[in-house]
Order: C-alpha cells, then structure tokens, then sequence
C-alpha cells in the first residue's frame, strides 16, 4: 500500500489538509512515527514534537505487554487488564515497573529534544501521528497522556490500522484519520515495501530541521529527506 513512511506521511497530510488552519501540533511517535509526522508537519506548517510511550513487560514474560506508560507532566498509565488477571500481577507492580520506564523515556527525551520544550498542545489542534496501528494499547497510552495536556481539539492520524482497532480508540479521541483498514491484518511492516528501522539519528535530524519554528514561520525550507536509517529517499 505505501512505498516507505515518507509517502505514507504525504498522502496522510492530504487527508489532514482541513485541520492547517486550525493551529495544529504534530506530535509523533518514535521512532517510525516521525517520518510520517515529519511529513505532516511540513504540508501543514505545524510544529512537530514526540510523544514517548514505553510498553510494559510482564515480569514473567517481558516481551508480553501488561500495560504502557507515556510521559508527560503527570505520568498516564495504560492497563492490559487481560494479561494482567492471566498472570496475576497487581496494580503496585504495575506502577513500579511504569517508574523504571519513566526514568528511561526522560532519557529518551533529553537526547531527542537536547533541553527543548514541548510543543504546546492546550487549545491547539493536536495530531498524534504512527506509522501504523497494531493492538493499539501504545497509542492509547499517548492519547491519555495528550488528552491530559488540554488540546482543543484530538486527533489519531495513522496511515494503516485494523478497523476493529481504529474503532477501539474513537472514545479517546476528537476524530480519527486512517488510510487504511486491511483485513486481515498482521503486522504493520506487511504494508510498506519499504520498512527499515529508523535510528535514534534520523529521529533528532527531523526535529532538529521541522521541530516548533513551524508553528512560528521558521523552518519552512525544505522538508525531511527521510533518510538516513528509516529507509526513505
């Protein structure tokens, strides 16, 4: 369906064309979600910023999600309340394993963003972008976590996602733009020709050259290559 993250960030920003003149904030998901978002902020003249979620790992089986966590000024904890009763881990665990996630997502944030600020959200137009949708248990943990910080109006904006997934996160937000709804469905990566792992690097040079001067009139030369590690021309 799309080529690499770069088109798919071109032809959502079609799709979002009637939000331009509604103060809009991009806010992305790293690291494949900044492509895309990077694309949306550039059509849009919108600030671009990240929105860090950290998935959290049953102790039993770390690489089973039992929840996430997002940053933010208050931290926003998601629950998998299945796997939770499954493999009878409690609320108190949940929360000390969500600290040890937030120590890493400040990390995280510090060398993305090198001592910026985020991008305001209250009373603006937030658009939280992905390159894709899964379970979408990451995504709601970043809604919350945006909800929290007083937007005048929510949106989700991804290219593909399953529709019983899309529809799953409607309650958490204002609207939803999806490209795409394949079934069946499978992996995100089955729906790109091309989709490398985008690196830490990539991440930093889009919101060094797009970040908030947008949304202030800088910044509008051109936009990003998309490069480096994610694979983009």
């Amino acid at each position: 369906m799309f080529q690499h993250r770069k088109e798919a960030g071109q032809r959502l920003a079609k799709a979002l064309e009637h939000l331009r003149d509604r103060d809009p904030v991009v806010l992305a998901l790293p690291r494949g979600g900044v492509p895309v978002g990077a694309e949306v902020a550039e059509a849009l003249g919108a600030p671009l910023d990240v929105v860090l979620v950290r998935k959290l790992g049953a102790p039993q089986q770390p690489e089973l999600a039992a929840g996430a966590v997002v940053d933010g000024q208050e931290t926003e904890i998601v629950y998998n309340e299945d796997v939770m009763e499954m493999l009878g881990i409690d609320v108190e665990t949940m929360r000390k394993l969500a600290d040890r996630e937030v120590e890493k997502i400040e990390d995280r944030r510090k060398r993305y963003l090198r001592g910026g600020e985020r991008a305001s959200v209250e009373g603006r137009t937030a658009i939280v972008v992905d390159d894709g949708i899964a379970t979408g248990a990451t995504v709601r943990a970043a809604l919350r976590g945006v909800r929290r910080r007083k937007p005048g109006h929510l949106v989700l904006a991804v290219p593909v996602a399953p529709a019983e997934t899309v529809e799953a996160l409607r309650e958490e937000v204002d609207e939803v733009v999806c490209l795409e709804t394949p079934f069946p469905f499978g992996s995100i990566g089955r729906f790109y020709r091309r989709f490398e792992q985008v690196e830490d690097d990539t991440v930093i040079e889009m919101l060094d050259r797009i970040g908030q001067g947008q949304g202030q009139g800088q910044g509008q030369g051109q936009g990003p290559g998309g490069g480096q590690g994610s694979g983009e021309p």
